[in-house]
């Protein structure tokens, strides 16, 4: 037996061992991507669940809002000009009278 003879004994045994380690590894991948995926699935649905009910809320509930605070400025603001239309006049009136 030389030295040829033992170096194509530990290639064989790498190989086999290596075989078996990338098998093992296959496996474990696919149990690992087979849990996630269903993970991954729960997910989008919560998150398309989510994104009925925030667009429902923005719908239903800050559309109306939003509205109901832009009418309440715009009378505010209004008033606040026919304040200083009133005040203005009073202050005209008052020093040339």
């Amino acid at each position: 037996m030389d030295i040829g003879w033992f170096r194509d004994l530990v290639i064989c045994i790498w190989g086999l061992a290596m075989t078996v380690v990338v098998i093992f590894i296959a496996v474990l991948a696919y149990l690992l991507y087979s849990k996630i995926s269903l993970v991954l699935d729960s997910m989008k649905a919560t998150s398309a669940t989510l994104r009925e009910i925030t667009s429902t809320v923005k719908d239903e509930v800050v559309k109306p809002a939003v509205q109901f605070v832009t009418l309440i400025r715009g009378i505010v603001q209004g008033i606040e000009l026919a304040s200083k239309l009133f005040k203005k006049e009073e202050q005209e009136g008052g020093c040339n009278g």
